[in-house]
Formats: C-alpha cells, sequence, structure tokens
C-alpha cells in the first residue's frame, strides 16, 4: 500500500492518517477488533507493505492524499483531497481517472466504452428498477475509448439492476459500495 500526501497535507503528521487508512481497509477486508494503536501491527503480520510518500507534485488542490493498493497484476489506486472553506472531503481521483465523488452513501462504479447514450441508457435501468441517482460524475480517457462513471445513489440497487448492467458487452467492473 502507497499512501502519498501532497500539499499542505505534508505538513501534518502522517501517523493518525495512514492508521486511519489502514483501519478501513483490513476491516473491510473482513478483519475484527482492529483499533488505531494495533493497526501497523496487524498490517505488518498479514504482509501488508505500508509506504508514505511526501509529494511536491503541483495539482489543483491544497492539500490532497492518494492512496494506491496492489497485490499481483491487480491495482486499485483513489486519490481525495478537500473543497471549500469548510473542507468537504471529495474523491478526485479513481484509478488514474479524474472525477469529483462526494464520498458517502452509496456509491456505484462502472467502466464502459465511450459512447452516446450510456448516461440515459443508466438512468433508464436505475429509474425501472427505483433507484435514483443524487449525483454522477463521469470521466473517460480519450474519446471513443474507456470511461469511468460514479453516481452517488439513494439507494443500493437490487440485484436484478445489477445483472442487468452487467450483460452489456460494453460495462465492466461494476462495483457497489456503501460508505
Amino acid at each position: 500500500m502507497e499512501i502519498t500526501y501532497g500539499g499542505k497535507a505534508t505538513e501534518v503528521p502522517a501517523d493518525p492518517i495512514t492508521r486511519s487508512i489502514l483501519k478501513g481497509f483490513l476491516e473491510s477486508a473482513g478483519g475484527k477488533d482492529i483499533n488505531q494503536v494495533n493497526v501497523r501491527t496487524m498490517a505488518n503480520s498479514l504482509g501488508l507493505l505500508v509506504e508514505e510518500i511526501k509529494s511536491n507534485e503541483q495539482t489543483d488542490y491544497n492539500e490532497w492524499l492518494h492512496v494506491r493498493v496492489h497485490s499481483g497484476d491487480q491495482q486499485f489506486s483513489a486519490g481525495g483531497a478537500l473543497f471549500g472553506t469548510k473542507y468537504q472531503p471529495r474523491i478526485v481521483r479513481i484509478n488514474s481517472q479524474p472525477v469529483e465523488v462526494i464520498p458517502s452513501g452509496v456509491l456505484f462504479l462502472m467502466n464502459n466504452k465511450d459512447k452516446p447514450g450510456i448516461v440515459g441508457y443508466l438512468g433508464t435501468l436505475m429509474g425501472k428498477h427505483g433507484v435514483n441517482i443524487a449525483s454522477m460524475s463521469l470521466s473517460r480517457d480519450k474519446a471513443g475509448g474507456r470511461a469511468l462513471t460514479v453516481l452517488n445513489l439513494d439507494s443500493a440497487p437490487p440485484r436484478e439492476l445489477l445483472e442487468e448492467i452487467q450483460k452489456d458487452s460494453d460495462i465492466s467492473n461494476v462495483h457497489v459500495v456503501a460508505l
């Protein structure tokens, strides 16, 4: 696991933030009885290597954090920043794709072929199954390439909806995350 701190985030002690990230990561992987005190020991015992990096990379954000985890050929990364004078958190990068996502509630994530009609298709399917979209973030690598779609939903989508979406050959990596 690589945790990169940037901007003003390089000026604060990294250890408490790193411990919080590790705690959330290990709990989501099924860990029990994990606390801030023993989380580094637990990670080490599982063979999880943690690298903290303080970066001077220039970004559009005053302070930011990027977490990358990898195992073998599989990799996932997400970056976050604080917006506005009230320091509202946002996810600003997922797997190198820029996004702007409010990190709360139910998130629906998918990759898809960048083509006309995908937004309408998703909206129609969600509505058909009674799922309301609260907000949407779209990103693509290039016109006609691969896109990342992230939706904040008012409720978890039913299994039937997910199965219907996954049948589309232009859609992959469908995930639902409850925060």
